[in-house]
Parts: C-alpha cells; sequence; structure tokens
C-alpha cells in the first residue's frame, strides 16, 4: 500500500467500529467525502456505494465502488476493506483500494489504514500526484483519524473540532504575519527613545522567536492534526485477503 496512517484511540471497538461504518456518521469526521450512498446489492456479494471523493479543497469527483469487512474474526481484530474507481473526466484518481484495521488492545483500538491508487494524466498525473496529490490525502487521512479521535476520547464533536482548527490556524497565521511584518519596521525603533537600542538587540529575536511558535508549537489538546498519525507500521503491514477478494468486482 502506498499511503499508510495509523492512530490510538481510547474507546470501546464496537464503538470505533460504528463510528467508521455508518456512512452519515462517517461523512461528520471524514473530511476526504462529501457523499456516500449505498447500492442495492444482490445477497453474498459485497456492498455496493457511489459517493463523492474530495480530491482538493474546492474540487470534488464522483466515484463508485464496493465494500466488505470481517467483524467476527478468531484473533479478536476486525478489518474492511474497499474499492472504488471514478469515470469523471477531470479525477485525478482512476481506482482506489483501501483496508482498515481494527485492533484492541489493553488501552482502546489501533485504527490504521493502508491507501493506494492508480493515478491518470500520464508523466505529468505521475508528477501531479507526488507533489500534491498523494501528500494532501495523507494529511487528510491523518487529520480526519484525529478528529475521530477526539470525539470518541474526549467528546468534542466533528463540528467542533473543525472551529478549533481554523481559529487556532487563524491566530497562527495572525501571529506570523505580525513576526514578519515586525522584521522590517526599523524605522519605529526612534519611538523607544533611549530604549531604542536595546529593543533593536531583543525585538528580532522576540520576532523570530514568535514565528517559529506559530509554525512548529504542537497543536492544542482539542485541535485535530494529523502530525499525531504514525506515517509508517511498526512492523510490516500487509494488505487483508478480503481486500484481494473485491477485485473480483471492482
Amino acid at each position: 500500500m502506498g499511503l499508510y496512517r495509523e492512530t490510538h484511540i481510547r474507546a470501546d471497538l464496537d464503538e470505533v467500529w460504528a463510528r467508521t461504518q455508518d456512512p452519515v456518521t462517517r461523512l461528520r469526521w471524514d473530511l476526504r467525502f462529501t457523499s456516500i450512498a449505498p447500492l442495492p446489492a444482490m445477497a453474498g456479494e459485497p456492498r455496493r456505494f457511489t459517493c463523492t471523493w474530495r480530491v482538493l479543497p474546492l474540487f470534488t469527483v464522483p466515484a463508485t465502488g464496493v465494500a466488505a469487512g470481517e467483524k467476527d474474526r478468531p484473533d479478536g481484530t476486525r478489518v474492511c476493506a474497499l474499492r472504488f474507481s471514478s469515470s469523471h473526466p477531470l479525477s485525478p484518481v482512476a481506482e482506489a483500494s483501501v483496508y482498515w484495521r481494527y485492533v484492541p488492545d489493553a488501552h482502546g483500538v489501533r485504527l490504521l489504514t493502508g491507501y493506494d491508487y492508480r493515478a491518470r494524466g500520464g508523466a505529468f498525473g505521475a508528477v501531479a500526484d507526488r507533489v500534491l496529490l498523494r501528500p494532501l490525502t495523507g494529511w487528510a487521512t491523518a487529520w480526519s483519524f484525529d478528529r475521530l479521535r477526539l470525539w470518541l476520547e474526549r467528546g468534542i464533536t466533528p463540528e467542533r473540532a473543525l472551529v478549533n482548527w481554523l481559529v487556532e490556524l487563524a491566530v497562527r497565521a495572525l501571529v506570523l504575519t505580525v513576526c514578519l511584518t515586525g522584521l522590517g519596521l526599523e524605522s519605529l525603533l526612534r519611538l523607544f527613545g533611549s530604549f531604542a537600542d536595546t529593543v533593536a538587540y531583543l525585538c528580532p529575536l522576540v520576532l523570530v522567536v514568535g514565528g517559529s511558535l506559530a509554525v512548529f508549537k504542537a497543536p492544542l489538546a482539542g485541535t485535530p492534526a494529523a502530525r499525531r498519525c504514525l506515517r509508517a507500521p511498526v512492523t510490516q503491514a500487509r494488505a487483508p485477503r478480503v481486500l484481494r477478494r473485491l477485485e473480483a468486482y471492482g
């Protein structure tokens, strides 16, 4: 799998499963989709669905897919997998494969996902995927996982978590702007009179420290953050068999 993200959620396995498998609930926390709708399926076949995938912040494409899961496994874990494709002429992705693993432990649930897709557009599409689409997809996956974690662990609804993130982002941007602007205001030093030399010495240091904090300081506890998720498995990760079985229907 090309992309991997993992989080740990201090919550009951059934609760994590429910909030990730129900389409309506999932749309509240998963930044990557704007709609998910089930389609009729024959008995014994995987679930079929349509979805609208948010490729970029203001650009979505429709897709159709199949999904299947294993809820009662001998080792106590659960898995689900899906494959979807888009025939939209502007979609940068032709088809995608995703699996999720739910691994309970003494303190909650490890929720991990592997994700890969086939990009369109030849050489240009490959470059755009490496530079833009793949990093954004990885970030959106991790950010959404942390948003889900805050909901289950701290009771912060996805809507409130988004507000927290936007407010903190605005504050960081304001502080950074003030710091960058302040570095070019040497002409104002004369307003400090006899303290001008001291201010001239301390001001750049304060502005650099302030700008660094705006960029690098860890997000607040109630703000979703992609950096809290693992980007690589601790041990070797393999796609579940259920994902391979979906290839016959994808």
